[in-house]
């Protein structure tokens, strides 16, 4: 499936009032989702994004995330939007965005995350304190799954 017809199948869950939509050409699936902000009850949504295309679903079947009951009651979880995977860094050889440690504000790149070949970046939605880096670079991760604690 090429980049313009999944550009479209997004704009049109955005636009509509729908909340999934899983299209299937060949051994290509797509599925995609709105999530809604936790106590909406009206169909209009922040944003659709895709949630598993058919090779991450294989991938993300072996892959385990359950963050500690400690790193959640030290701080705020912040959880991947999607399935792909996960990296520290904008290249292989750059600085990673965040260490253990440091000072983020809202807005700040914490990571990325590949899906169907698009980089989506990551940023902190609260300010604080990085506590902890729960993926290790290059791993994969499922929608919803603990990637930063900031405190």
């Amino acid at each position: 499936m090429d980049l313009r017809k999944l550009k479209t199948l997004i704009e049109l869950v955005e636009s509509s009032g729908i909340a999934e939509l899983e299209i299937s050409e060949g051994e290509e699936r797509v599925r995609i989702t709105r999530s809604l902000p936790p106590g909406t009850p009206s169909a209009t949504a922040q944003g659709a994004q895709v949630i598993a295309p058919a090779a991450a679903l294989a991938s993300s079947q072996a892959t385990s995330g359950a963050v500690a009951p400690q790193a959640e009651s030290e701080g705020h979880v912040v959880k991947s939007p999607m399935v792909g995977t996960f990296y520290r860094s904008a290249s292989p050889g750059a600085k990673p965005f965040v260490e253990i440690g440091d000072e983020v504000q809202v807005g700040d790149p914490l990571c990325i995350i590949e899906a169907m070949k698009l980089m989506n970046e990551i940023e902190a939605d609260r300010a604080g304190a990085v506590k902890a880096i729960l993926i290790e670079n290059g791993q994969p991760v499922e929608y919803g799954q603990a990637l930063v604690v900031i405190g």
